[in-house]
């Protein structure tokens, strides 16, 4: 990661012609980097990054139905719920509702 030496912004690098060049997205300022840099497009992610794809009846464990809570597409008043630790340690956890009726989900920061 390289940084601007005139604005102090982050650098993109892209290859162009087979030569990197570095580039600030704040001011514009470019230089070309060394041969011997790599650029990698793959981002590898921890196991603890990972994405919760729910499919249509699929709910999580440890999820629970409630009552009281309105399904903003279809207005139904029954769903699951369930919490996940999304954001840092210090910050509380963000609750998760599905839909038993349309099977919409969404989120709600607490």
């Amino acid at each position: 990661m390289k940084f601007c030496p005139k604005c102090k912004s982050m650098m993109t690098p892209r290859k162009v012609n087979g030569v990197t060049i570095y580039k600030c997205v704040k001011c514009g300022y470019e230089e070309q980097g060394q041969r011997s840099e790599i650029i990698s497009s793959k981002v590898k992610h921890a196991a603890t990054e990972r994405t919760l794809v729910l499919e249509d009846e699929e709910v999580p464990a440890g999820t629970q139905k409630m009552k009281g809570v309105m399904c903003p597409n279809c207005r139904n008043d029954e769903v699951f719920f369930w919490m996940l630790q999304t954001r840092a340690a210090d910050e509380p956890p963000t609750r998760f509702y599905k839909c038993t009726k349309c099977g919409k989900v969404w989120r709600e920061y607490e």
